[in-house]
């Protein structure tokens, strides 16, 4: 598993680190000279290789319907090698790229003129830097767009445990109920306790009714869903505390001998057939008993509640399942449930009912991505002596004029990379969302639309030249000497031709 792990993120991360490599190998000795062809032609057909590789990865899963868990891992990783392999072939453009923009730096301006001259002029040491700007920032912007595909999937298949705000605390065979409602009571003295029942003996009980009439209701224009089957939902056993916790209405009717359909559809039941089949003789008993339909308080938990007195009746004995706070009595707070968890080391863990919580995790690599994009632009301002001697020369002695420059020239950096790195990251992200939304469960549900995070994009693009311009400028440059005397060639508005 581990060395699986390795493999996924290592060879995707060498092969675009190689674009690195190839923006020093292609970058041309002078200023003058023009970057070789045949390194700009390996570039496309790697880039347009990884790009295939990527659109099938991508189109494999564009489909709704069921694919198993290693499949999509397989497209999922297929898209991230393209993704890769589309990165290492930016490298050779990188330096032809430069060339391009010092040629046209005589239109920028006067500030930023000097960095434009150096990013074109000093390629072998710069390109390195600007490809590490774009990789990071590539990765960033993937990691941001592959998560608001995720957060907006997992959003829309999510389904509630229980009603919004109430604590589950599950229960094992192997544990002793009076234990776990004594350890709860103590951290929520006072806090009424609703406790889910199941047979003693394992095995499957299910009310069933088979298909629903609908209600229609012209007045209304509504009309209830004609494929509901109460044997598709959860079935639970209980006291009148757990029928008026899935109701959420104390004033609900309860009969020692009625089921109740807690259901969101407009639907008319008034018999059901319970069923229990054994998982350790494979029998099963039947026995129907009359029900009613009360209506959900959520769409999303719907239940069928069978009296524990109408199960015992089949004569089955009952043991405590589960144990609910119900919301209506009191809001367990995530701190509570925290030292609820403590207090119950060694137990299954307690479920708070919040609704969807989209993960955070993309952050983490988002910041990772930004910090070494931070480091290239950082990068990109180690210049040599000759470099030195014209900035000293433009900076006169001043030292605000030299932190100016050093800021300004990794701000162009930042930016030219950032503008590159965005855009590969945004076609390896939209294309990543394809596998990473795919469904694996028994039934396929249809994906949902996202929002492409283009504002948090644009602000890594617009916003990583100027923390990397603000934090070039603290480095303090040091006591200038005496400018130097200038010597050919060290001009700054001399124009370059790649």
């Amino acid at each position: 598993m581990i060395l699986g792990l390795l493999l996924l993120l290592g060879i995707p991360t060498a092969l675009a680190c190689g674009s690195i490599v190839l923006a020093a190998q292609s970058a041309p000795p002078g200023r003058h000279t023009r970057v070789d062809r045949s390194y700009l032609l390996w570039g496309a057909a790697l880039s347009a290789a990884g790009g295939t590789v990527m659109a099938l990865g991508a189109w494999s899963t564009h489909e709704d319907t069921i694919y198993d868990d290693f499949g999509l891992a397989m497209f999922a990783a297929a898209v991230i090698m393209g993704g890769a392999l589309f990165v290492l072939g930016l490298g050779p453009f990188i330096s032809w790229l430069l060339g391009i923009l010092g040629r046209w730096s005589a239109r920028l301006p006067a500030p930023i003129r000097p960095a434009a001259h150096d990013l074109a002029g000093h390629r072998a040491r710069t390109g390195p830097a600007v490809a590490v700007i774009i990789i990071a920032t590539a990765f960033a912007t993937t990691f941001m767009i592959a998560a608001a595909a995720e957060n907006a999937q997992g959003r829309a298949w999510y389904e509630p445990s229980g009603r919004p705000g109430a604590l589950l605390v599950p229960l094992r065979a192997d544990q002793d109920p009076a234990n776990v409602r004594t350890a709860v009571q103590q951290e929520l003295p006072g806090v009424p306790i609703t406790q889910v029942d199941r047979p003693l003996e394992r095995g499957d009980l299910r009310g069933d009714s088979g298909t629903v009439e609908p209600i229609v209701d012209v007045a209304q224009g509504r009309t209830g869903h004609p494929d509901t089957f109460i044997g598709d939902l959860d079935t639970l056993i209980g006291d009148q505390a757990l029928l008026r916790y899935l109701t959420g209405d104390p004033s609900t009717p309860y009969d020692a001998n009625s089921a109740v359909l807690v259901t969101a559809h407009e639907v008319a039941v008034d018999r059901l057939s319970v069923r229990f089949t054994s998982f350790g003789t494979d029998t099963s008993k039947d026995m129907t008993i009359p029900a009613i339909v009360v209506r959900a308080p959520d769409p999303r938990v719907e239940n069928v509640f069978l009296p524990a007195e109408a199960v015992r009746a089949l004569g089955y004995d009952l043991e405590p399942d589960e144990l609910i706070i119900d919301p209506t009595h009191h809001r367990v707070s995530p701190v509570e449930q925290e030292r609820l968890d403590r207090r119950l080391s060694g137990a299954e863990p307690t479920h708070l009912e919040r609704g969807f919580q989209p993960s955070n995790a993309w952050r983490v690599f988002a910041l990772a991505g930004i910090l070494a994009a931070l480091g290239g632009a950082l990068a990109t301002t180690a210049t040599g002596p000759r470099a030195r001697r014209v900035r000293l020369r433009i900076s006169a002695g001043s030292r605000t004029t030299l932190r100016l420059l050093i800021a300004s020239h990794a701000a162009l950096g930042a930016a030219f990379g950032a503008v590159l790195g965005a855009a590969a990251g945004c076609v390896i992200g939209l294309l990543l969302a394809w596998p990473m939304t795919g469904d694996s469960d028994w039934e396929a549900e249809p994906r949902v639309g996202f929002d492409t995070p283009w504002l948090m994009i644009a602000a890594l693009v617009a916003g990583l030249p100027l923390l990397a311009a603000a934090v070039a400028g603290l480095f303090r440059p040091g006591t200038p000497p005496s400018a130097a005397p200038a010597r050919p060639g060290d001009s700054p508005g001399e124009p370059s031709s790649v």
